[in-house]
Parts: structure tokens; sequence; C-alpha cells
């Protein structure tokens, strides 16, 4: 074989290997990589602090076990986590019960729905103060100032036997449906995140479990009276309408009611939450 011949045929396998990697740069997703890059789909998980994002760390290896990676990102109040559900700027959130979301997206004139759910963190009310119920006349009670949540402290009250609310009133009762009050209960509204700092003072406050722990009160132990494991304010897994069913979301739910992550509530918060599925 001649030189000028040697020079030609390593020329033509140089043009094929350099054609050969153009189609491969031009076409990424045709080779064995496509089914890995598609399992590695992010997915961001909206969550407050406390209880639900330590349970968003527990389905975390569980979900990435499926292929995809999960984000968490944590919002300090019950606002933000569905406004930026609404804005695309995250997936998914776990942090509310229906009824939240419910009177959120008739307030915002926003479309977020349930896509599954998780579960039951009964409220309960708390004291620094008293050790029972037999308040002074003129007692002041802290209850959360958003709809839904303020309806269901004021149920709590309520079957506390504190007050009686106009009949049908439910969670959407507010101070206003109060129709009998035998001790003067002073009822004063503030931000759910705020009320065990207010615990010094006011005499009792109705809190939700995830601010109760975060504010290291064990729920089963230290609530003078909490709702039941029956509860109708089951928490949820909230999307974007439109997206319910997106695979990756729904594989997402499925994680959070697999056992393992039953069996760590179970453990670490025996009698403080109950599964809501």
């Amino acid at each position: 074989m001649t030189i000028s011949r040697t020079r030609a045929l390593l020329a033509a396998r140089r043009a094929l290997l350099w054609s050969a990697m153009l189609v491969m740069l031009a076409h990424p997703a045709a080779g064995p990589s496509a089914p890995a890059a598609a399992a590695g789909r992010t997915i961001i998980l909206g969550v407050t602090p406390g209880v639900h994002e330590e349970l968003a760390e527990v389905v975390k290896p569980i979900y990435e076990a499926k292929g995809y990676a999960l984000r968490i990102v944590v919002f300090s109040d019950y606002i933000t986590p569905n406004l930026a559900l609404a804005e695309g700027e995250i997936d998914i959130n776990s942090y509310q019960h229906y009824p939240f979301l419910e009177q959120f997206c008739a307030d915002r004139k926003v479309n977020l729905v349930k896509i599954g759910n998780s579960f039951i963190f009964p409220m309960g009310i708390y004291s620094r103060k008293v050790k029972d119920l037999s308040l002074r006349k003129g007692a002041t009670a802290a209850i959360p100032n958003d709809p839904s949540n303020g309806g269901r402290a004021l149920v709590l009250l309520e079957s506390a036997g504190l007050i009686k609310l106009k009949p049908g009133a439910g969670w959407k009762a507010t101070v206003f449906d109060v129709v009998s009050n035998p001790l003067g209960i002073r009822i004063v509204e503030l931000e759910a995140a705020q009320l065990p700092r207010a615990l010094d003072d006011v005499d009792i406050a109705c809190i939700n479990t995830n601010y109760a722990m975060s504010a290291g009160f064990v729920p089963g132990r230290d609530a003078i009276v909490r709702e039941k494991a029956d509860s109708p304010w089951v928490n949820i897994l909230a999307v974007k309408a439109g997206r319910e069913t997106d695979k990756a979301l729904l594989d997402l739910v499925e994680a959070y009611h697999s056992d393992k992550v039953r069996q760590y509530a179970a453990d670490k918060y025996a009698g403080s939450l109950f599964p809501g599925f």
C-alpha cells in the first residue's frame, strides 16, 4: 500500500469518526443515557418547618430510589407555599389540610388541587399558665388568624366546652359565630407560627401540631385537649391544577404512603399524628 493511499484511508476514518461524534452531540438523548436522564427529573417539594420537614427528609431517599431527585424547600408561613405552587416555583407542597387549601384558592383566585393525603396533625390547646381548662373569667385564648385554622380552633374550643358556636358554622366559623361564652373568654387571633411564642401572654392557645412540636411540645403529652384521630382535617399533598396525573408527582405521593414513612411517624410521633391514608 502506498503512502498516499494510507493517508487517504486514515483521513476517511477520521471523517467517519467526526461524523459519528457530531450525530451523538446533536441527539444526546438517543444514546444509552436517555433513560437515566429521564429518571433524573428533579421535583421541588414545599413544606413548613418541623414535622413536615422531617417527614419530607424521610420520604426523600424512598422517592429518589425511584429514580428522581427531590429538592425540599422550607417555608416559614402558611401562605407562601401555596403562592409558590401557583406561580410554578415549586411542583408540590405538603403542609396543609383541605379546608385551608379550599379557602386559599377562593380568596386568592388560584387553582390548586389535592393529589393525595398524608397525615392528620391534631390541633391542641396548650398553656404555660394552667394545667386544665378550669379557666378564670376573662381568660385569653389565642387562635390562628387564617380562616380555616381559625374556624378549626373555634370548633376545638367548643368541643372543650368553653364556647358554643352558631349551629352549622363548622370550620368556617369566625369569632362572630360565638353565641355562648360563659367565661367571657377573650379570643385573640394571631399568625399560626406566632402562637407558641404568645403563650407567655395568653392563658391558652390553639396550636397546630407542626408549630407545637417546633416549639418543643409533645402533643400527646403536653396538649390539655386535642382533636381525635378521626379528625376531618387530614393533611394533603397539593399541586397546581392540570398536574394531577403527572407520574413523578403520583410517585411522590406513593413514597409518602410507604410503610417506612408510616413506621417512622409511629415510632417518633406516637400519639401526636396519625396516618390519613
